[in-house]
C-alpha cells in the first residue's frame, strides 16, 4: 500500500469528499483510536475527528501502567482482572517498542502482609495464564527489598513481595494507533471539533465537524457514528438525545512527578492500601519518578483539570510513609491529573468502587456511545464497539483482528530498531532529518529532528502537541518544558510558514500551560 499523505491540507481535503463513509468515530483518545483502527482492521472506511490533538485527554494522563488492577482482586472482580491481563498480553505482543514488562515492589509491615499478599498475587500469576513469561511473583527478604528499592523506609520491614506488570506511554501509544489507522486506510484527523450530529429519518447519519484552525465547516455522511470521547461521551449521548439520562460520574486521579533521586532502583513500588483505601503506585518513568495516585469525584470535566484541594498532600503524606527520603511540594516537577469515565450514578458520592467496566450503548436514534473502561482494555472495547456498529449500519459482518495485529513501528524479531525506542521502526526516518542529533535543551531528550518528524508524520500541530505528548517534557519537568518552548515554537513556525506573531502567541499559550503544572493549589 502507497504510504499516506499526512499532511493537513490533504487530510483536511478527506472532508470535502463527497462521500458516505461506513464508520465515522468522534473522539481520539485511546478507545476512539481503538475503534478506527478494529473498524479499519475489518474493511470498513473509517474517519476519525478529535477536537484537540490525539489523547490530549485522559488518554496521556495515565498511571502509564498495562495492568490487571492488583486492587480489583480484593473486590472479587476477577473476570476484570482476567479481561485486563489477557488484554496486557496483546499489548506487550504488538507494541513492544511502547510497552514493557516492569517488576513491582510490595512492601511488608506486618506480620501478615506477605502471606496475604503472596496469596492474592498468587492468584493474579494464575488469572494472567498467557501471560505468564513475565515471570510469577516472589518473596523477598529485607535484605533484597532494600537491594530494589534503595529509598524504602526500613522501620519495621519485615521484606516484601515482587510481582510483574508492564509500563507504557500512553500518548505515544495513542499516536501509534492513529498512524495505524492511515495504515489500514483510514483516516484520523486532529484538532476537528464536531459542533452537531446529522439526524435525519430519526437516525444518527453523519457528523458536522469544523476545523478548528481556519474555522471551515463540513457535513460528513456515515453508516453508523460511533461515540468514544471519554468522559465528554454524555455531551455527545445529548446531542443525539437531549432528554437522555447521565452514564457517567467522573473522577479525577493526579499524579506526581519527581526527581529519581526518590526511587533509583529499576523497580516499581506499590503501597497496597492506602487511608481511602486505593494503592499508591511509585513508578520509574523516563528519567523521574511518578507518584500517585488519587479517585476524586467531581461534576465537571474541564481540558486541563488540576489537583483539588489535599490530594496533593494525600500522595506525599502516603509516599513519606514508605520512603525514607521523602519528596516535598519542592521537589515536584510537574503535576498532572487525569479524569475517569466512570460508570455510575450520577449522585454518587465516592468513585474508588464504581465500575472500571466498559459499556457499549446504541441510542433510539443508532448512536453507538462506549465509555467506561481503562487503557489496558481498549483495544477489546473498540472490538466491542465496533461489532455493535456493524449491526446497527448492516454493514458486512467480519470479526476483528486486532489481538494479533502489530501497531505502527512495531520492530519485529528481523528489525534492527531497539524495543525500547518509541519510534520503533521509524527511528531511521526520524534520524534523516536535520537537526537529528541536535537537543533543544539541557536535561530533555527531545531533538529538532523529533520537533520535525512531529509536525511532518505525527499530525503535530502546536508547541503543546510536541511538549505534551510527541515528547513527554510538559509532564516530567513543566519548567524544562517551558524552557524549550521558543525553540520548539521556532522550527513549528518554519514548518507551517508561520511568522513571528504565531510564535509569540504560541510561547504565550505554553508558558501559562506549563505554570499550570508547576502550580500544586490551582484547585484550591
Amino acid at each position: 500500500m502507497q504510504a499516506a499523505d499526512l499532511s493537513r491540507p490533504a487530510l483536511i481535503a478527506r472532508l470535502r469528499e463527497a462521500r458516505t463513509w461506513d464508520v465515522v468515530v468522534i473522539g481520539g483518545g485511546a478507545t476512539g483510536l481503538g475503534c478506527a483502527v478494529d473498524a479499519a482492521a475489518r474493511g470498513h472506511s473509517v474517519l476519525l475527528v478529535e477536537a484537540q490533538d490525539f489523547a490530549a485527554g485522559t488518554s496521556s494522563r495515565a498511571t502509564k501502567l498495562v495492568h490487571g488492577g492488583v486492587r480489583y482482586l480484593a473486590q472479587g472482580r476477577l473476570a476484570l482482572v482476567r479481561e485486563a491481563l489477557a488484554e496486557r498480553a496483546h499489548l506487550l505482543e504488538n507494541a513492544p517498542h511502547l510497552v514493557r514488562p516492569l517488576r513491582f515492589v510490595v512492601p511488608a509491615y506486618r506480620w501478615y502482609d506477605r502471606p496475604i499478599l503472596g496469596t492474592g498475587l498468587g492468584l493474579y500469576d494464575l488469572l494472567a495464564s498467557s501471560g505468564s513469561a513475565m515471570g510469577r511473583s516472589r518473596l523477598l527478604d529485607v535484605a533484597r527489598t532494600v537491594a530494589a528499592l534503595p529509598n524504602v523506609n526500613t522501620s519495621g520491614l519485615r521484606g516484601s513481595i515482587a510481582y510483574m506488570d508492564a509500563q507504557f506511554d500512553d500518548a505515544r501509544l495513542a499516536l501509534a494507533l492513529a498512524r495505524t489507522v492511515f495504515d489500514l486506510g483510514g483516516t484520523a484527523i486532529n484538532h476537528c471539533e464536531v459542533w452537531e450530529l446529522v439526524v435525519e429519518d430519526g437516525r444518527v447519519c453523519g457528523v458536522s465537524v469544523r476545523d478548528r484552525e481556519t474555522g471551515e465547516a463540513f457535513r460528513v455522511a456515515a453508516r453508523v457514528v460511533i461515540n468514544a470521547t471519554g468522559v465528554w461521551a454524555d455531551a455527545v449521548r445529548h446531542l443525539a438525545d437531549p432528554a437522555v439520562p447521565p452514564l457517567l460520574r467522573p473522577s479525577q486521579g493526579v499524579h506526581l512527578v519527581v526527581g529519581r533521586e526518590f526511587l533509583p532502583g529499576s523497580d516499581a513500588m506499590l503501597v497496597p492500601r492506602t487511608a481511602d483505601g486505593r494503592v499508591l503506585f511509585a513508578i520509574p518513568w523516563q528519567g523521574r519518578v511518578l507518584l500517585g495516585t488519587t479517585d476524586t469525584p467531581r461534576r465537571d470535566t474541564p481540558l486541563e483539570p488540576r489537583p483539588l484541594p489535599g490530594e496533593v498532600d494525600f500522595i506525599l503524606a502516603t509516599a513519606a510513609r514508605h520512603l525514607a527520603r521523602a519528596p516535598t511540594r519542592a521537589d515536584v516537577c510537574s503535576a498532572f491529573v487525569g479524569l475517569r469515565p466512570l460508570i455510575g450514578a450520577a449522585d454518587a458520592t465516592t468513585t474508588r468502587n464504581l465500575s472500571r467496566e466498559h459499556v457499549v450503548e446504541v441510542s433510539s436514534r443508532g448512536l453507538v456511545s462506549v465509555t467506561g473502561g481503562k487503557w489496558t482494555t481498549y483495544r477489546l472495547m473498540a472490538q466491542d464497539a465496533v461489532d455493535a456498529a456493524q449491526s446497527v449500519a448492516g454493514l458486512p459482518r467480519r470479526d476483528s483482528p486486532t489481538a494479533r495485529l502489530p501497531l505502527h513501528g512495531a520492530p519485529s524479531a528481523h528489525d534492527a530498531a531497539p524495543a525500547s525506542d518509541c519510534y520503533g521502526t521509524d527511528r531511521d526516518q526520524v534520524d534523516r532529518l536535520a537537526g537529528a542529533g541536535c537537543r533543544l535543551v539541557e536535561g530533555l531528550t527531545l531533538t529538532e529532528a523529533e520537533v520535525r518528524y512531529a509536525f511532518r508524520a505525527e499530525f503535530a500541530r502546536t508547541v503543546d502537541d510536541v511538549l505534551a505528548r510527541r515528547h513527554r517534557a510538559l509532564f516530567l519537568d513543566a519548567a524544562l518544558a517551558a524552557t524549550a518552548a521558543p525553540a520548539v515554537a521556532s522550527i513549528l513556525a518554519q514548518e507551517r510558514g508561520a511568522g513571528a506573531d504565531w510564535c509569540a502567541a504560541e510561547c504565550a499559550r505554553f508558558a501559562a500551560l506549563a505554570a499550570c503544572y508547576r502550580e500544586l493549589d490551582a484547585g484550591a
